[in-house]
Order: C-alpha cells, then structure tokens, then sequence
C-alpha cells in the first residue's frame, strides 16, 4: 500500500485554465485506490489508458476505455459523466493533461506519466488539430467559462505550426517543458511512474508487465497475450470507437482519424535542420541534461547507490 503521510503529497502551488483545461475540476475529488494517467498531450495518453484498462478488467475486448475514462480535467466535460465516473464501483482510471504543480496529488491515487519527443508530440498534434470538424471548436470555445484566448483554427503548415508552439511556450495550447519538468521532478515519489512511448514501442509486454507491478495488479497467465494485443496500434485502430475520446466525433473521417498512425519520426520530413537544433537546444535549457535524455530516448540514468 501507498505511505499516507503527507510528506509524500507535494502541494499545489497554482491553477491552470485556458480553453481546454479547469484544474479546479480535481477540487474536492473522493479519490480511492484510482489510476491517474498524465501527459503533455499526444504523448501515448490513450495507449496508456487502454493498458490500464486491459490489466484492471483481464484483457475484455469489450472495455471501452473511452466511455469510462474521461479527461478530468477538460472543461467541457458534462456533470453526469463526472457523476457516471465517480460513481464507478471498480478501480477509475482517469486522464489529465496538467503539470503535476497544478494538482493536487493523492496518495491513494497512482499516477502514470506518459512522455514522448517534442518533435514526435507536435507532428501528432497538427494533425490532431487539423482534422478538428467545427463541432470541435463550437465545444472548446462556445462552452461556457472560457479563460483566455480561444482555440485558434489549425495552421495549415505544419512546420510553420511547430515554429509557433516552440517559439512560444507551446502556443495554441499550454507549456510542453513545465509539463515535462514539473512531472519529473516528482519522480522520486512511490505513487508515480515515468513511462516513455518509445518503451512501449519497443517491448510493449515488458511495459505493461512494470504498468502491473507499480499498479499492483495481478493478471492470470491465460489472460496476458490477449491483454497484450488489445493494447498493440493495430487492433486499437482497427477497434477506434472503443479508445478514441468521444468516440471520435469530432474528428475529420472520425476515430481512425485520432488513432493516427502511431509512429515517431515524421518530424525529419517537415522540420529544417536548424529546428530540430533549436528544439533540442531548448530542451537542454529548460530541462537538464539528464531529463532531456530521457525526454528524447526513454533512457533514464540508473540511480546512485549511496556511499
């Protein structure tokens, strides 16, 4: 079981609201034994929701993870999914896209931290964005209580939008690098995770097998190797409607759209030279060396042994 004292619970400092996000949506949560799943945004969120889900309901095809597991934290979430939710008899998994300073961490609550290179987040997020339907935008900016600007439509080129995210602290949405930094330097705590997509990209059973431990969940032998393809790219895409987040209604040619393709690397066709140093440049100074290798490659330096 998780230490309850408090010295294991960072505080709060702050609150963070712009068009997508509320983080007074977590006031006054009754957490229990729940699965908290964070990332910056297109940083393998839904994969790793779909991994929770497989190992809490023993690989059912049939758990639909977008229905259940909502992003808390979205300011256009109805009150009778939160009700829906909290209502929930089983072990909750719910998503958030805040800095880990603009929440209020429980320690009855493990929290899985999701993250993948800037490069490989933004090329996703264009084509996110740019297959927005205008149902989309009528939600983001037409919802009642909009702090700040509203979403913006998508710039067409996507090099020219990730020029705009990286030159201004991750315009149109919200800051990748306090997002990044802020979750890593909670780390160190007993109920958070660091995962890397490029990890689960290369040795999917062997994440979902530590998602287990550090979960503490027992999945019997028989039921591994269908937990394992339900959570593979290709039967995700092929079964969009049960992992994409509204079930991908507001998306251009739907939840197929959403799902993507899955991949990192794109980024070489679009970015010069010059942006990725700039890129990189900007992840050494506003991260740290060791953070942004890890941010980079999934690598993570082996802790120090005391003298």
């Amino acid at each position: 079981m998780m230490p309850e004292a408090d010295a294991f619970r960072p505080r709060k400092t702050r609150e963070l609201m712009n068009h997508h996000m509320d983080s007074t949506a977590w006031d006054g949560f009754p957490f229990r034994d729940d699965v908290v799943v964070g990332t910056y945004a297109k940083s393998g969120t839904t994969w790793t929701q779909q991994i929770v889900g497989q190992l809490l309901f023993a690989g059912d095809p049939d758990v639909r993870i977008a229905d259940i597991s909502p992003w808390w934290d979205m300011r256009i979430i109805p009150p009778e999914v939160r009700e829906m939710v909290i209502a929930q008899p089983h072990r909750r998994v719910l998503k958030t896209h805040l800095p880990a300073d603009a929440l209020s961490l429980s320690t009855q609550a493990r929290y899985l931290y999701v993250a993948r290179d800037g490069r490989d987040v933004m090329m996703s997020m264009w084509n996110h964005h740019a297959n927005f339907l205008p149902i989309a935008y009528e939600l983001i900016n037409g919802t009642p209580g909009l702090v700040g600007d509203p979403l913006p439509p998508c710039d067409p080129d996507p090099r020219s939008y990730f020029r705009t995210w990286l030159d201004n602290d991750g315009a149109p949405f919200w800051s990748f690098w306090e997002n990044i930094e802020t979750w890593w330097n909670v780390r160190h705590l007993p109920n958070v995770k660091l995962v890397h997509f490029e990890d689960l990209k290369r040795d999917l059973e062997g994440e979902m097998r530590a998602i287990a431990d550090f979960l503490e969940v027992s999945l019997p032998a028989d039921r591994w190797a269908a937990a394992v393809e339900h959570c593979t790219f290709d039967w995700m895409k092929a079964n969009a409607e049960k992992v994409a987040p509204l079930g991908g209604q507001v998306w251009e040619g739907g939840a197929g759209t959403f799902m993507n393709k899955g991949v990192n690397g794109p980024w070489r066709d679009v970015l010069t030279v010059r942006d990725s140093l700039d890129y990189e440049k900007m992840a050494l100074e506003r991260l740290g060396p060791e953070c942004a290798r890890w941010l980079a490659t999934g690598e993570m330096a082996p802790a120090k042994r005391a003298a």
